[in-house]
């Protein structure tokens, strides 16, 4: 009986220290970048190998579980601070820093070096990818709103990431794929923003354009959610996907300039959700219907 539980305990733990790895490494998140990278691999050239896929998708994994990790040792301190990060694992002081750094150590080494499997200028986005997300995004949340500016550029690396290692090489086609989430990222990332303003501040963080919930940032979230609008038009103006994904990309875009022009009317809240809702949803449905439209 005494054995008996002792076992039960034993896997609890070890459950409950896998739970808080998947929190560090932010295992929903990354997983979205996965299904970016891997829809951009489908918008390639040529066949499709699966073994180059595996590769992209671990990866990419591994990269963005890594940058997450690192992300939240940086901030550790001022998660404490807030509603929303109070129960992450370091806060809560369920894993260590030392513990964190060696688990994130190991996923961006793994990750880079199945990137550079894949080919070098994988590699060397990997890298920039996750130097850009610690060492520049992250410390300059705390000090200007530019820093949505900075985090965009490697958030919007994975489709084209993807282009890259199916192609072996940059090109004008991964450079659009690249710009459709960079843009795509400000009016997602700012209805989230908008939202978790309170919860922000708290940590010293301000990260709407103007800095507060006022009309300028209202405005701003706007403007760049109505950017997407030519921007998706972009992989048909250079033949990488057909005239119906294009018309439905559109549409879809002016669908979600909605709400955002509602948050600039209302300044609701229900608007800020209503768009970061259908952001959510927007980025894996257009790419998606680029890579159905190519078939």
């Amino acid at each position: 009986m005494h054995k008996e539980i002792n076992i039960s305990s034993e896997k609890t733990t070890a459950i409950g220290r896998l739970k808080s790895y998947a929190e560090l490494m932010k295992l929903r998140l990354s997983s979205l970048v996965v299904l970016s990278a891997i829809l951009g691999y489908l918008l390639g050239p040529g066949a499709i190998i699966p073994f180059q896929a595996v590769l992209l998708c671990l990866g990419g994994f591994l990269i963005t579980g890594a940058s997450n990790a690192f992300n939240q040792i940086w901030e550790r301190d001022l998660d404490k601070l807030m509603s929303r990060t109070q129960k992450r694992p370091l806060p809560q002081g369920r894993i260590t820093v030392f513990e964190s750094l060696i688990v994130g150590g190991i996923m961006g080494i793994g990750g880079v070096a199945l990137l550079w499997y894949l080919n070098d200028t994988c590699a060397v986005l990997g890298i920039l990818a996750l130097v850009l997300y610690v060492a520049v995004y992250t410390p300059l949340k705390t000090i200007t709103p530019l820093a949505v500016f900075v985090g965009a550029i490697p958030g919007s690396i994975p489709p084209m990431l993807g282009f890259i290692a199916a192609s072996g090489n940059f090109g004008l086609e991964a450079g659009v794929l690249f710009m459709i989430q960079f843009f795509w990222q400000f009016p997602h990332f700012w209805a989230i923003a908008w939202k978790l303003d309170d919860d922000y501040k708290k940590a010293g963080f301000r990260l709407l354009p103007s800095g507060y919930r006022d009309k300028q940032s209202a405005y701003q979230i706007m403007l760049y959610t109505s950017f997407l609008i030519p921007i998706v038009m972009l992989p048909w103006v250079i033949e990488l996907s057909g005239v119906v994904s294009m018309i439905f990309a559109v549409s879809f875009s002016i669908a979600m300039l909605i709400p955002a022009f509602r948050l600039f009317k209302g300044m609701e809240l229900k608007h800020a959700s209503q768009l970061m809702f259908f952001s959510f949803v927007y980025l894996p449905l257009v790419l998606f219907l680029f890579f159905l439209d190519k078939l």
